[in-house]
């Protein structure tokens, strides 16, 4: 079996694919012209198989990616969706009904638990929080209509690392037919391999790394056999997709994903290292390091660091203090998402985590700074950081 870099380079690109280029070719379509009826019989019959039968089902552009990801992820099959937010909510809704039960992390991406609040809530589904580093405990929460348990590693903005092996079990247990869906957005689907752990489908914002440049949405969801057809169907019925340039910017991006990962583990780790012996900042939330929640699970189940952390400061800035520090970065930009080859930074309040995090005791007494650490010389991006500092 081949190693990681190497399915990344060449995952893919069949010639069907590639038609004898070396990237996959674009193929914008959304009728596909049948030559005789058996032609368009067999499209039909096999469109859930790669045959080229609506644009809506995908192209040859699509259907690179979709195979290069199902390899990368060990899964029977790919959906894409239009981002990653699309990409959460639509495997949700494909397996859930008026009356159902879901469980979901309680440090989940903000924009996953305003979707179950708001429209699950509407359809008559009902959602329990929970706290990821819940571990066997989490068999007191699954309910007689629990249909998904989500997972997200590690959280979102404070970083925890559940214990997934003891997530799955004891899921498993009580109910073997629950669904356990994954955002594994973090690890880029490559330093987490999700569907080994038992988990059926492993989610992605695509728009992050694989994608790698900041300029292209897509999300991706990779599933096992046992839910893959559900997913595509009820997907597909939902009016999924995501466009041929996004399918094959992504695909291009898996190319290099393996040496920009490692650039962004170095350069985060020491970036982190460095933020911990600062006097501002009173812990440090990198999963590489052991001031983080669940780095030993992260130590035992993970191949490697992407270059998303953050770090609690030993204070609340005030408005004055935190325009202070964010505002005049030479290097360091405020923008939502990451993922990309550039740094990034935000800022929120502890009555702002508290706020998007009930379920969770664990609270801040600090203002907490969310970083990505991007491709830039890391001697640089340390230097940015001590200036703002000095600024508080």
């Amino acid at each position: 079996m081949s190693k990681l870099n190497t399915i990344l380079v060449q995952a893919g690109r069949k010639k069907r694919y590639t038609q004898g280029a070396v990237n996959s070719v674009i193929q914008r379509a959304s009728s596909l012209v049948f030559e005789t009826v058996a032609d368009k019989k067999h499209a039909t019959k096999n469109r859930y198989k790669g045959e080229l039968f609506y644009g809506r089902r995908g192209t040859l552009t699509h259907f690179a990616l979709q195979e290069a990801m199902c390899e990368l992820e060990n899964g029977a099959g790919c959906y894409l969706y239009p981002c990653g937010a699309a990409a959460v909510t639509n495997a949700i809704l494909a397996f859930v009904a008026q009356g159902d039960h879901i469980l979901m992390t309680g440090a989940a991406y903000e924009p996953t638990q305003d979707f179950c609040n708001v429209v699950l809530k509407r359809l008559g589904v009902s959602t329990t929080y929970y706290d990821p580093m819940i571990g066997e405990q989490i068999r007191g929460l699954i309910q007689p209509n629990t249909k998904v348990l989500f997972l997200e590693s590690p959280s979102s903005l404070t970083m925890e690392v559940p214990d997934i092996p003891t997530l799955v079990k004891v899921a498993r247990e009580v109910n073997p037919d629950i669904v356990i869906m994954i955002d594994n957005t973090w690890s880029a689907g490559v330093l987490f391999p999700a569907l080994s752990y038992g988990i059926d489908i492993s989610i992605q914002a695509g728009t992050k790394y694989l994608v790698g440049h900041s300029d292209t949405m897509i999300g991706t969801a990779v599933s096992n056999a046992r839910c893959w057809n559900q997913l595509r169907e009820q997907s597909y019925l939902m009016g999924q997709m995501a466009d041929a340039d996004s399918a094959y910017v992504t695909a291009r991006g898996l190319r290099t994903l393996g040496v920009r990962l490692k650039q962004h583990e170095q350069s985060s780790i020491a970036v982190a290292k460095w933020l911990a012996t600062r006097p501002e900042v009173k812990t440090v939330y990198h999963p590489a390091l052991p001031s983080c929640h669940g780095h030993s699970f992260f130590q035992r189940d993970f191949s490697g660091s992407s270059g998303l952390f953050s770090f609690e400061l030993n204070q609340v800035l005030t408005d004055e203090q935190l325009a202070n520090f964010l505002d005049h970065f030479e290097l360091f930009t405020m923008a939502y998402s990451w993922g990309g080859f550039e740094s990034l930074i935000l800022a929120n309040q502890p009555q702002e985590i508290a706020r998007i995090r009930p379920a969770i005791d664990r609270k801040l007494t600090g203002t907490l700074v969310r970083i990505h650490i991007g491709l830039e010389d890391v001697e640089d991006l340390i230097a940015d950081l001590e200036q703002a500092f000095a600024r508080i």
